[in-house]
């Protein structure tokens, strides 16, 4: 059963809503697009909530009638009553699991767009080739979520794959379903340049950083970065190496540095790049928090740290383990193919039962 501070912040949620349903009916919201779209998206949050908690309310009361009426002298009605009770009581508690979801605080980077980096590690050509294969696994689930995709920046390894390259991808809820990605992953199995069958381990990174809105992007002092122009290469760029169009920007504080190269514009490889940068800085300082919070309340799908093994492809074994949930499932040609969910899923209902046992302790 909710407990009553629990029960008072949702009743204070309600409020809010009933807040917003009045908002959005004034002349100047409704003539301020950003102000406008902002409320909204809270309003139609908070709407499940709303109707959750008048479900939860007519229950409540609905099951205190049927105990009630459980005492009546009358055995037919009481045994009705009691045969009701568990029904409400059954659908009671469904409704007490579910408005406690509600509770959870909720990122505003979930709704938006991501910066998808791969970078190989360790393992030479096969970990280049590697990177390759979880930038098309994670292209292939953005396709199948409708989702759209465009490479910002590329370098090819010698026999296939990428040392390094960055994708945006955009569409709802973007960040909330890869944002359990960021981290070391690793692959076992026979590279094709192996005579004798041995199965060798290589590693790739991959970094997940919102696309920070212009609005909120940090300034960038110009003294603190140094940028300089290149002739673009791979894939793509026919059309734009022969002029010095692709840009390199370092952030000389942090050593942090990005390229881009896809567009034919100087002047748009630029203003990608240094947005690829504000949402590496801004994901450094996400990374920060959320460690000292992981630390705090021993978060169960891990802190997202770079260097931390969280999956491993296992080829002869035809096998997928994220290490962080102990899960195993020998469907490694599906997941390759984008088939991410199964993965995905039990990742976030990992984290929201961590979130809901700190709920309950208070500490969150």
């Amino acid at each position: 059963m909710l407990s009553t501070s629990l029960l008072n912040r949702l009743l204070a949620l309600s409020e809010r809503y009933d807040e917003l349903t009045a908002l959005l009916s004034e002349p100047e919201i409704i003539n301020n697009q950003d102000r406008f779209r902002t409320l909204s998206q809270e309003h139609s949050r908070l709407s499940d909530l709303v109707h959750a908690l008048a479900d939860y309310q007519k229950t409540k009361a609905d099951l205190a009638a049927a105990t009630a009426m459980s005492h009546e002298s009358d055995s037919d009605l009481a045994a009705m009553a009691d045969e009701e009770m568990s029904v409400l009581q059954t659908r009671l508690e469904s409704l007490d699991e579910a408005l406690k979801l509600h509770l959870l605080p909720h990122d505003p980077a979930d709704d938006g767009d991501v910066y998808l980096e791969v970078r190989a590690g360790t393992g030479g050509d096969e970990a280049a080739i590697f990177a390759g294969d979880l930038l098309r696994m994670y292209l292939r689930y953005a396709d199948q979520r409708g989702w759209r995709t465009e490479i910002l920046s590329e370098q090819a390894g010698e026999h296939g794959g990428y040392r390094d390259a960055v994708a945006q991808i955009s569409g709802d809820g973007v960040y909330a379903a890869l944002k359990f990605e960021s981290g070391a992953h690793r692959v076992q199995r026979v590279p094709a340049t192996e005579t004798q069958g041995r199965v060798h381990t290589s590693a790739a990174t991959v970094a997940v950083m919102p696309v920070v809105p212009e609005a909120e992007a940090i300034t960038l002092d110009p003294s603190t970065l140094r940028i300089d122009t290149f002739r673009a290469s791979g894939a793509g760029g026919q059309h734009i190496n022969k002029t010095d169009s692709a840009i390199r920007i370092t952030h000389l504080p942090t050593g942090m540095v990005v390229e881009c190269q896809d567009e034919r514009s100087q002047h748009k490889n630029r203003a990608r790049a240094l947005s690829v940068l504000a949402a590496r800085l801004a994901d450094q300082e996400r990374q920060r928090i959320h460690s000292e919070q992981a630390a705090t309340r021993k978060a169960l799908v891990g802190s997202g740290d770079r260097s931390e093994r969280i999956r491993t492809y296992n080829f002869p074994q035809g096998r997928v383990t994220d290490h962080r949930i102990n899960l195993t499932l020998y469907q490694l040609d599906r997941t390759l193919a984008g088939d991410l969910n199964p993965i995905i899923e039990p990742l976030r209902q990992t984290d929201q039962a961590d979130q809901l046992m700190a709920l309950a302790n208070g500490s969150l």
